[in-house]
């Protein structure tokens, strides 16, 4: 391989290299104050590790180009304790002590006060818990949203397995472990839409156990946490009239919530504003009633080893009845 053949070749895989800092679950692009630091951490160490691959590779270099020759003793033992010793022991401990005084920012709590976020690990879907003053807890599943510029403490568990609860753009990771409860502090900077996912193997579905995370501004986020708060309304289509009372008389009540309504079940996600989310089935599907009709028929063709039974059993009709009154649940 010639010498220009070589310059493109390493041209192509830094670039990508270069790839993987980008995207929604690249901790490259911070929006959060947890992750400016984890992105700054980043950039020292691999400084750091630039620094000790230069001054390695700088000495056999010199070692075996620059002065191709026998060296004195002396000077090979100056080499190889200035380069091979010095400079990595410096730098290392200087990276060391850098890292150890980032790490009490990200596991501080957050003040008293603070939006208090209960997030529960499920096989394969978050159970989400809002502490509402004044009224009962507002629950949903697989979407999180909190105000811009504000601490958010997580309190995480796990009702299963180990799942790792992780928010790329805006913080660290932190495992939800069975029968411990554990805590995380972020603090958004930026409005968006985020992504996170479970960071930890958890059976057959794990690469489908995404969430989607909304960053409003704080009188946007007030208006909406209120608006959750309220029961789910009756509908008023015939379409989902019908998709309502097929949906208590197939049994759906006895593991979904629907606040408002005979369905009081716990098992499964609370559906009563379960049409204005981004997602359905944990950022499986793009929320639309095409998708509540293909979730509610083919659930375990979709995704494997999912608990929820599928209804494909159903007429047509029903289905499309069902999920009509499904994204009429605003």
């Amino acid at each position: 391989m010639n010498a220009r053949r070589r310059v493109k070749v390493c041209a192509a895989w830094s670039a990508l290299a270069l790839l993987g800092c980008e995207g929604p679950l690249s901790t490259l692009t911070p929006a959060g104050q947890g992750a400016e630091r984890i992105a700054r951490m980043f950039w020292w160490m691999a400084g750091g590790t630039i620094v000790i691959w230069l001054a390695v590779v700088g000495l056999a270099v010199y070692a075996v180009f620059v002065a191709p020759k026998r060296h004195a003793g002396k000077a090979a033992r100056r080499l190889i304790v200035v380069g091979g010793v010095a400079v990595p022991v410096v730098v290392l401990t200087g990276l060391l002590i850098y890292g150890l005084a980032s790490l009490p920012p990200l596991m501080a709590p957050a003040p008293d006060g603070s939006l208090t976020v209960l997030v529960t690990g499920e096989q394969w879907w978050w159970r989400v818990r809002y502490r509402v003053p004044g009224h009962d807890p507002v629950e949903l599943a697989n979407e999180i949203v909190v105000p811009v510029g504000e601490p958010v403490e997580f309190h995480l568990d796990s009702h299963d397995v180990i799942h790792s609860f992780w928010i790329p753009s805006l913080g660290g990771k932190v495992d939800m472990i069975p029968g411990h409860r554990t805590r995380l502090t972020l603090e958004p900077t930026e409005i968006g839409v985020f992504r996170g996912v479970c960071a930890e193997y958890c059976g057959t579905s794990h690469a489908w156990m995404g969430f989607s995370v909304m960053v409003l501004a704080q009188e946007h986020f007030a208006h909406w946490l209120a608006r959750q708060a309220e029961p789910a309304r009756s509908p008023s289509e015939p379409l989902a009239i019908r998709g309502q009372e097929s949906f208590i008389v197939n049994g759906c009540g006895a593991c979904h919530t629907i606040r408002g309504t005979a369905a009081q079940g716990v098992v499964g996600p609370d559906l009563t504003h379960v049409g204005s989310r981004n997602t359905l089935a944990a950022g499986l599907l793009d929320n639309s009633p095409n998708a509540f009709w293909r979730w509610i028929a083919y659930t375990n063709e979709l995704k494997p080893g999912v608990y929820m039974p599928a209804f494909g059993m159903l007429p047509s009709d029903d289905l499309q009845a069902l999920a009509a009154y499904l994204e009429s649940l605003q």
